[in-house]
């Protein structure tokens, strides 16, 4: 959708990257220029620098409660899905089956099948996204190596609360099994929302991967620093795996990071409020258009539901034609939430009428693009 909103110079509202206005600290680039004058120039420590793992363990302890060793149980990775990725690959093995929350992040289930795993799908139902607890029951086995889970959720803005962690964590001890845990959004968590890591709770500190990203907390996604952290075990699982993935990361741009989550604190304990009310904003405005708005507690994402404008104007397009037609024709573009499928997927569980809007843009900017969706409807 980013190369057809190139193509039609539409406002891109698909592709989850901030506006420059909305960048992290401009001392974590100025840390950066400065490292960048200074020797050595080599590669840096396969596990990340010393001073980047000392801070994400305290950062670690700060944020979620969870003690771990900066020596032997962090890992720097180049992004958070390179992360995932030596996590799949550092734990799974051909036949493993894995668990994944659907709609998901659309680089899970192919890392994972490259890996040999089977992966199970557990399905979020709209509006509020929640599953069930017996489907999820039916999908363990003694086959079952891990569960993935994301929270807050990419596309749908989810916060997984406390009541349905503790339903996983039961599971996994029950079944023996490892929770790789994408929490990158973990400081886009909306102000009176509370975040909780799965591998916190009893039981799960010892099974589970909790994976960061450097782009996420301070909105600078160029970056692609990532970093993950877990017991000793798993993380030197991960760290084969990631010796012949990408071997080192930056270590100027891994200074600044630890820098950043230092010194840098206001800007990302704020993220939740900056990016609620630009959700507000953008929700107040949709839904005057005929939008149905999904309920979200974290992330930079919007789900919205056209139903009630094909409905109105008498047609019947699908979440894929809706998105292509509004960049061509409205000059937006949105992604359909059906991409966030895997193919082959049971189409009974496929919503084909809800899209996501990414609100981590100018307040110009969104309001251009819900002038623009205006022209467009009014015109069906």
């Amino acid at each position: 959708m980013t190369s057809l909103a190139l193509q039609h110079q539409s406002v891109n509202l698909a592709q989850g990257f901030p506006d420059p206005e909305l960048e992290g600290p401009k001392d974590m680039l100025d840390h950066v220029a400065e490292r960048m004058t200074e020797t050595p120039n080599q590669y840096a420590p396969m596990m990340g620098i010393e001073r980047l793992r000392k801070t994400l363990a305290k950062h670690s302890r700060e944020y979620t409660g969870i003690d771990v060793c900066p020596n032997t149980e962090v890992l720097v990775t180049l992004g958070a899905t390179e992360a995932l990725a030596s996590a799949f690959f550092g734990i799974l093995n051909p036949g493993d089956e894995a668990i994944v929350f659907c709609p998901s992040y659309d680089s899970y289930i192919p890392v994972m099948e490259r890996a040999g795993a089977v992966c199970k799908l557990i399905h979020l139902k709209p509006p509020e996204w929640t599953f069930s607890v017996d489907e999820l029951q039916s999908l363990f086995s003694k086959k079952t190596k891990l569960i993935v889970v994301n929270t807050p959720h990419n596309p749908t803005g989810k916060v997984f609360s406390t009541d349905e962690l503790n339903v996983i964590s039961k599971l996994c001890i029950e079944y023996d099994t490892y929770a790789v845990l994408d929490e990158v959004y973990q400081f886009a968590t909306y102000p009176g929302i509370t975040h909780t890591s799965l591998q916190s709770l009893d039981g799960m500190r010892d099974r589970s991967i909790r994976i960061g990203s450097a782009g996420k907390t301070f909105s600078f996604t160029d970056f692609k620093v990532g970093w993950l952290v877990g017991p000793k075990e798993l993380v030197a699982a991960c760290a084969k795996a990631h010796q012949f993935l990408t071997f080192s990361i930056n270590s100027k741009l891994q200074s600044s990071v630890a820098y950043g989550l230092d010194n840098c604190k206001d800007f990302y304990t704020t993220l939740g409020s900056v990016f609620k009310k630009k959700r507000d904003r953008l929700q107040e405005k949709l839904q005057g258009l005929g939008f149905i708005v999904l309920p979200a507690q974290g992330t930079y994402f919007l789900v919205a539901d056209f139903a009630p404008i094909m409905k109105q104007c008498g047609r019947d397009l699908n979440d894929s034609e809706f998105c292509i037609e509004l960049t061509e024709k409205a000059g937006v573009t949105v992604l359909p939430i059906s991409a966030f499928y895997p193919s082959g997927c049971n189409h009974c569980h496929v919503p084909r009428t809800l899209v996501r809007f990414v609100i981590c843009k100018t307040d110009e900017k969104l309001d251009d693009s819900c002038n623009k969706l205006e022209n467009y409807i009014l015109n069906l």
